[in-house]
């Protein structure tokens, strides 16, 4: 099965039903488009509707729905950045709790879309140290 064996090593350090998701999904867009990026946007797009990323790893979300403008308006045509699978359309409340557990400086005086950028880098920190780069 394709989607297993492309399981990103984020997706390994989650849940099986982000797992899952990713592995139907991306099969499915590998049958539609072919393999590649396209067949990646689209896995990463279904777990990002159920999942948020904290940390090196994903974590199912309080709601289902799109975690950024881009994946609530999406499209092959859009390409605009995303927010990397952090829940940028959660509350503040959410989003200081993240940043709280994954220890980011300064966030009592941050404001939403600050916080989103931070948890989005102490992310990309944890995920390179789980992977030893």
């Amino acid at each position: 099965m394709p989607g297993r064996e492309d399981l990103p090593s984020t997706l390994r350090r989650s849940p099986d039903k982000a797992q899952r998701t990713w592995e139907k999904t991306h099969d499915s867009a590998v049958e539609t488009y072919g393999e590649g990026e396209r067949s990646h946007r689209t896995a990463f797009a279904a777990v990002k509707h159920q999942f948020e990323k904290v940390g090196d790893h994903w974590e199912p979300k309080g709601r289902k729905g799109p975690s950024d403008s881009q994946a609530a308006g999406g499209g092959p045509e859009r390409r605009a950045p995303t927010a990397g699978g952090v829940d940028a359309r959660a509350s503040k409340d959410h989003l200081m709790s993240v940043a709280r557990r994954l220890d980011v400086p300064g966030r009592s005086s941050m404001t939403k879309p600050e916080l989103v950028t931070a948890i989005e880098k102490a992310n990309d920190r944890a995920t390179r140290k789980a992977r030893g780069d």
